[in-house]
């Protein structure tokens, strides 16, 4: 069975008539009928049954739609990997590990499976640095919150909807509570991201804030994780994190829920609008929902 003869047939089981088929291919009809004609000859059954306007699959025409995409697939992807065998790629991300904890490593290793010659190349980046790195082509793809408003350089990928925290010290007066009101944070002092470097943490924090009437103090602004947490375990205030944070400190700080809830934080895979299509990158992201999903 000659793989040309496969993705013809597959072609007009998807298309429904020789005619389209052959238009999606760019051959003549009677081009095309022939292959049909040679591949049924070559596994000894019929595999479509011909009317006058339309055709129609038969039962060996169905198994062998279902299991001929398998044998493109992996066909194309042998093809892929025979061809970059010889290429040494590097793929540049940008990352915020508050965001990325218990994603990338997962994601890395299956995408690395399948992509034996790509290096991919890991910046711990501010959301602002990201942005500009990929805009520049310095990143060939980053994993941040899309900023509220859209930048058409820039094609989004939700991976995975975060829920909101209250980052606080194991011995804060709150951490017997089981949720936390959100009228209890006014007058609290507050350790944030930094506005400059996080403007998209600071518009749905100040937002959410705003909506309730809430009051809070700002006691000190951080440009990362680490250094955030530092400041809630040195008992200089509370702390707005995602949930997923709470995997990199597991035993120096406390998570509670909020009452009423923020709206979730979606994570996403950012890619230049131009790159989309990129088959690398699209095998990537595919790790990365996979492994944020399963997280």
């Amino acid at each position: 069975m000659e793989l040309r003869h496969l993705r013809a047939f597959l072609a007009v089981a998807e298309e429904g008539t020789i005619s389209r088929a052959a238009l999606r291919l760019h051959l003549t009809q009677s081009a095309l009928s022939r292959q049909i004609k040679a591949l049924e000859q070559d596994l000894s059954v019929s595999l479509l049954d011909r009317g006058a306007h339309s055709i129609k699959l038969t039962q060996e025409g169905e198994i062998l739609l279902r299991e001929g995409r398998r044998v493109i697939e992996q066909a194309d992807l042998t093809i892929q990997k025979v061809r970059s065998a010889g290429q040494a790629i590097t793929l540049r991300v940008g990352y915020a590990p508050s965001l990325t904890v218990g994603m990338l490593p997962p994601a890395i290793e299956a995408f690395t499976q399948r992509h034996p010659r790509v290096r991919v190349e890991l910046q711990d980046l501010s959301s602002v640095e990201m942005q500009n790195g990929l805009e520049q082509a310095a990143l060939d793809l980053i994993v941040s919150v899309p900023p509220a408003k859209p930048d058409p350089l820039i094609h989004w990928e939700p991976l995975h909807a975060e829920a909101w925290r209250l980052a606080i010290h194991r011995t804060h007066p709150w951490q017997a509570k089981s949720v936390i009101a959100a009228s209890d944070l006014n007058g609290q002092r507050l350790v944030v991201f930094c506005q400059r470097d996080y403007p998209e943490y600071w518009q749905r924090v100040t937002s959410w804030f705003k909506a309730l009437g809430i009051q809070a103090k700002v006691a000190g602004e951080y440009d990362g994780a680490n250094s955030l947490a530092a400041a809630v375990e040195a008992g200089l205030g509370a702390a707005l994190v995602v949930e997923r944070m709470a995997c990199s400190f597991p035993h120096r700080l406390v998570l509670k829920p909020l009452h009423p809830t923020p709206p979730p934080v979606v994570i996403a895979a950012g890619i230049a609008t131009s790159q989309r299509a990129d088959p690398i990158l699209q095998v990537f992201v595919k790790e990365l929902k996979r492994a944020a999903q399963t997280h």
